[in-house]
C-alpha cells in the first residue's frame, strides 16, 4: 500500500512488542481438550461504523481463518461498480487475523486523502484488492476477508507477518471508469 505509511507502522509495531511482556506456556501440559474449530463465514466478522467513517472491526477467536478470500458488501453504494480496468479512490482500515490489530489505515494518514487503485485487476496492489475491489459500487463498504496466497504470503510485509490473513473494510470513494 502506502511504503511510508507501513515503514511508521513497522516501527511502532516493534516498539509496540519491544514494551510488552509476555508469558509462555511452552511445556506445560494440555488439560483441556476442546472441539476443532470450524473456518470463519464473512458473517463471523464484525463490523461498525458508517461509510466514510474509520470502522471498527472485531475479528472472532471461535473460529479459524477462512482460506478462501471473502467478501461482503456492508454499505451497497449507488454509484458505479468497479470494473478490471478502472480507477478507484478508496479509504481503508486493515487488520492482521492472527492478533487482531490494525495494522494500516488511510485515517490515519495525514494528510487524510483517498488512495487510489488502477487499474483494478493490475494494481500494483495485493491480488485479494485486485479481485475483491470488483463489483463495489462507488458510495459502498465492503469487508474483505484476504488468505496469505492473495495477500503478502510467506514473506509478509513490514508489520503484517508471514502467511497472515488480512481483513479489510473498504470505502469506494469515486469509481472513474477505464478509457
Amino acid at each position: 500500500m502506502r511504503t511510508a505509511g507501513l515503514a511508521a507502522l513497522t516501527l511502532a509495531t516493534l516498539l509496540g512488542a519491544a514494551a510488552c511482556g509476555g508469558s509462555s506456556t511452552a511445556g506445560a501440559p494440555n488439560t483441556t481438550s476442546a472441539a476443532p474449530k470450524k473456518p470463519c463465514t464473512v458473517d463471523d466478522v464484525q463490523v461498525s461504523g458508517a461509510f466514510g467513517s474509520k470502522p471498527t472491526i472485531t475479528i472472532p477467536d471461535t473460529c479459524t481463518p477462512p482460506t478462501q478470500q471473502l467478501s461482503k458488501d456492508l454499505t451497497p453504494g449507488t454509484g458505479a461498480a468497479v470494473k478490471a480496468g478502472d480507477a478507484v479512490a478508496t479509504y481503508y482500515d486493515l487488520e492482521t487475523w492472527s492478533n487482531k490489530q490494525e495494522v494500516d489505515s488511510s485515517w490515519a494518514h495525514q494528510p487524510f486523502q483517498p488512495f487510489t487503485v488502477q487499474p483494478v485487476g493490475q494494481a500494483q496492489v495485493i491480488q485479494g484488492w485486485n479481485d475483491g475491489l470488483v463489483g463495489l459500487k462507488q458510495g459502498g463498504r465492503r469487508l474483505l476477508i484476504i488468505p496469505p496466497d492473495k495477500g503478502y504470503g510467506p514473506a509478509g510485509n513490514g508489520p503484517v507477518g508471514p502467511n497472515e490473513t488480512l481483513v479489510f473494510v473498504v470505502d469506494a470513494v469515486t469509481v472513474t471508469p477505464a478509457g
